[in-house]
């Protein structure tokens, strides 16, 4: 990882590391996270407080992508200054219906404004022409990552583009089996480490096809698969979890890629939404 140049994308990049690190890093990582401090914060004070010595809070530093520690303090400062970090407070037990409706709302701003700092565009781009292009579309998720696939394919399906939407760990593997070189499949995981996803993805790569990762973490297991990874942030809290916002953030940027698709054939894009809008308007009333 190297040290992001965008304020905002500093805490989500230290967030998506988390489960990469030894339990130490993590307890730095946490502790520099969680803690209010300003730019005189004492090295010394951060290994007393973590357990750790000054030399593991520098190596930490140095993984994380910055040249030591003076560089992380300074770096995670400035991000705890931006109001995108101010949007997220946890759900407390005796919240009143408008705290309650104030927090989610604001979790889910949080996870958009800082899913876009952290966006890669060239990943963006590079999806939008596999999925334009491709011969078959296979669309993979499980739980609520199958309501993503499902929602972004009946978008797709609008203007002409089909795929195929799995959300059974046996059904993906066959279909997966069965692709080849210019196809692709399109991984929705959370966590980029679902065994039923992954197996399916390894049957996908072994075919030929090509593969976007659409997850919160750009580590893992998934990401290593992965040819183009589209990556989510959200920060949840215990009750929703951070899955919860970060589904908000998958859906638009895949609601981006959609846009994207259609425009590089707009007028059969145009032409397809006419048709399949008037092959359901008789089914409303």
């Amino acid at each position: 990882m190297t040290a992001p140049a965008d304020p905002r994308a500093v805490g989500p990049r230290l967030r998506m590391m988390l489960p990469e690190m030894s339990p130490l890093e993590a307890r730095i990582t946490g502790f520099l996270m969680n803690r209010d401090f300003d730019d005189t914060l004492p090295l010394k004070l951060v290994a007393e407080e973590t357990g750790t010595s000054e030399a593991m809070v520098v190596k930490t530093a140095k993984k994380l992508g910055f040249e030591g520690f003076r560089d992380l303090r300074a770096a995670i400062v400035e991000y705890k200054r931006q109001p995108t970090v101010n949007l997220h407070h946890e759900l407390e037990p005796d919240d009143s219906a408008e705290m309650i409706v104030q927090k989610v709302f604001h979790t889910s701003i949080q996870a958009l404004q800082e899913t876009l700092a952290i966006l890669d565009m060239d990943a963006f781009v590079r999806a939008a022409e596999l999925i334009y292009s491709a011969k078959q579309r296979d669309f993979y998720g499980l739980g609520g990552s199958a309501q993503i696939a499902r929602d972004v394919a009946h978008k797709f399906l609008r203007i002409g583009v089909r795929a195929s939407v799995y959300d059974d760990t046996h059904m993906m593997a066959m279909s997966a089996s069965l692709l080849g070189p210019g196809d692709i499949a399109v991984a929705y995981s959370h966590s980029g480490r679902s065994a039923g996803i992954l197996d399916a993805v390894q049957f996908a790569k072994a075919g030929g096809a090509a593969v976007i990762a659409v997850t919160n973490y750009d580590t893992g297991p998934l990401a290593d698969l992965a040819d183009v990874i589209l990556c989510s942030t959200a920060q949840g809290s215990p009750l929703t979890g951070e899955n919860a916002a970060a589904r908000i953030a998958q859906l638009n940027i895949m609601d981006a890629v959609f846009v994207a698709v259609a425009q590089k054939s707009y007028t059969d894009a145009e032409r397809n939404l006419a048709r399949t809008m008037n092959a359901v308007r008789a089914k409303r009333k």
